[in-house]
């Protein structure tokens, strides 16, 4: 078996910094996204401010005009006792979701989760 080998050798190793990426709270995006719309034309200015770039910014205020800015994926769950098997409640082996906005899907309990994951990020998306 042939292998192609580069016999020549390595003189300088040149490491270049390009700079750390940064993490930003949920909170520090929300002020800087208020701090932009503060007045008219911000944007620049306090994206300038902050050390971000214009389109970042941009991409932060829309996030925040679709309500989704600081929200990490999960809704709060409450675990309410099984209603009575005479009662009008749901019948056994059914559960509620009730998304972030009120919205509420009721599904089996052998549901497909990926499913149901889009059915709801659907829903949120929804006016």
């Amino acid at each position: 078996m042939a292998s192609a080998t580069d016999s020549r050798h390595l003189t300088r190793l040149e490491i270049v910094d390009t700079g750390r990426r940064r993490r930003w709270s949920s909170e520090e995006k929300l002020r800087i996204v208020e701090e932009s719309y503060s007045a008219p034309r911000m944007v620049s200015a306090t994206a300038r401010r902050h050390g971000i770039s214009n389109q970042l910014l941009f991409a932060w205020r829309k996030t925040h005009r679709e309500g989704r800015l600081g929200v990490g994926g999960f809704v709060p769950a409450v675990i309410v006792p099984e209603p009575p098997e005479h009662g009008a409640g749901m019948a056994r082996g059914r559960m509620e979701v009730v998304s972030a906005n009120g919205r509420r899907v009721i599904v089996e309990r052998d549901v497909d989760v990926d499913a149901l994951l889009r059915i709801l990020q659907g829903l949120e998306t929804l006016q």
